[in-house]
């Protein structure tokens, strides 16, 4: 008799179904939270991008024979200076390439973020954003 009632006895259960539950939640929860900075980070590139390649088509000194153009350093140092995010990744803003085509140059810039994870107790994989952006820059 005693023993029926103690298999029918359900109290505790919920304790027991939560504490096989909750490491899952903060792991997927952790997990949400590197993905947003991940996020944040693909933004911040694209902004950074999008400052760098505004400032390369600039003619900053125009003149009755041309104008000068911002040099790739002048870029680059703009790129990284506007560049965002969080959490423990880095960014690396390659060096613009010039080139041209026909009679037309541009720069090619690419930023890429690079963030470790870990899921608490197991490391995860190495997250990699890469952006890249053909930029036309003003006629000489």
């Amino acid at each position: 008799m005693k023993t029926r009632r103690l298999l029918r006895n359900e109290r505790g259960a919920a304790a027991i179904e939560m504490a096989f539950a909750f490491p899952v939640l903060i792991v997927m929860i952790w997990a949400f939270v590197q993905l947003a900075q991940v996020y944040r980070a693909a933004a911040g590139i694209q902004q950074a991008l999008g400052q760098g390649a505004r400032y390369a088509t600039l003619c900053l000194n125009p003149s009755a024979t041309g104008c000068t153009t911002p040099t790739a350093t002048q870029v680059k140092t703009l790129i990284t200076n506007s560049v965002y995010g969080t959490g423990p990744g880095t960014f690396t803003v390659a060096d613009p390439l010039s080139g041209t085509s026909g009679t037309s140059k541009y720069y090619d810039l690419q930023v890429t973020y690079t963030q470790p994870t870990d899921l608490l107790l197991y490391a995860g994989p190495t997250i990699n954003v890469s952006r890249s952006k053909r930029v036309w820059v003003a006629g000489a």
